[in-house]
């Protein structure tokens, strides 16, 4: 299952804080579903308690609050990659020498 199949929209760029509100609204298969990209992918511990919690909540007979995940404001910087270029990069200096500022007086010079 790749992300545009999930019910969650942006799921592998999602906080674990936003994951915690966006998964109330699924119902057990959506649930699943996340779940076992997750198991399946990143595997990231923490997600996988959070996911595994509200299965045996839904499983208890919890319902899926009011709401639609796809309806969530999107994720910044979902598209991948650097906004960074070679161009706009720091310039390139020599570190300080046991962090004192007047032992290195070369620093910044090429």
């Amino acid at each position: 299952m790749t992300d545009p199949d999930l019910p969650i929209p942006d799921y592998d760029q999602v906080s674990l804080g936003d994951l915690r509100h966006r998964i109330r609204a699924l119902d057990l298969q959506q649930l699943t579903a996340v779940l076992t990209h997750e198991a399946g992918h990143a595997a990231r511990v923490p997600v996988l308690e959070v996911l595994e919690a509200r299965q045996r909540e839904l499983e208890a007979g919890a319902q899926p609050s009011p709401g639609n995940p796809a309806n969530a404001p999107r994720v910044a910087g979902a598209q991948g990659g650097s906004p960074v270029q070679e161009s706009t990069a720091a310039q390139g200096t020599s570190p300080l020498r046991h962090g004192v500022a007047q032992q290195t007086p070369s620093r910044g010079k090429p």
